[in-house]
């Protein structure tokens, strides 16, 4: 009997654990302010920034995560890979590496209002 009971709760936690969405998911999708920056120092993945790659900064997604970035002023678009923590300015949603912020026409104003999605 204890058995019998031990694999249905070990299915029902199984069965709900498929429905749980994590903060990371649920910011799938979003619109808002984004910067660049074109450090030289180590991101909050390891990995050495280097400004002339499609990369970016995201406070929860998870490292690796390819976004699409559009500029809302002009239509651009750019994918990037996600590999360090922030911005940390208020009211930002993205940091991106001086490559992608070039791609999509926003270096000359630091920033730009910008629609992102999770791609893969």
């Amino acid at each position: 009997m204890m058995l019998k009971s031990s694999s249905l709760a070990l299915a029902s936690l199984v069965a709900l654990s498929s429905t749980f969405v994590t903060f990371s998911d649920a910011q799938a999708a979003g619109c808002g302010r984004a910067s660049w920056y074109a450090l030289h120092s180590r991101t909050a993945s390891g990995e050495r920034m280097n400004p002339n790659l499609m990369t970016a900064a995201h406070r929860s997604l998870r490292f690796g995560t390819k976004v699409k970035v559009t500029n809302a002023n002009n239509g651009k678009s750019v994918v990037v890979r996600i590999n360090d923590r922030g911005p940390f300015a208020r009211g930002r949603v993205l940091d991106l590496s001086k490559a992608a912020a070039s791609n999509i026409g926003m270096i000359r104003s630091g920033h730009a209002k910008i629609c992102y999605e999770v791609i893969g």
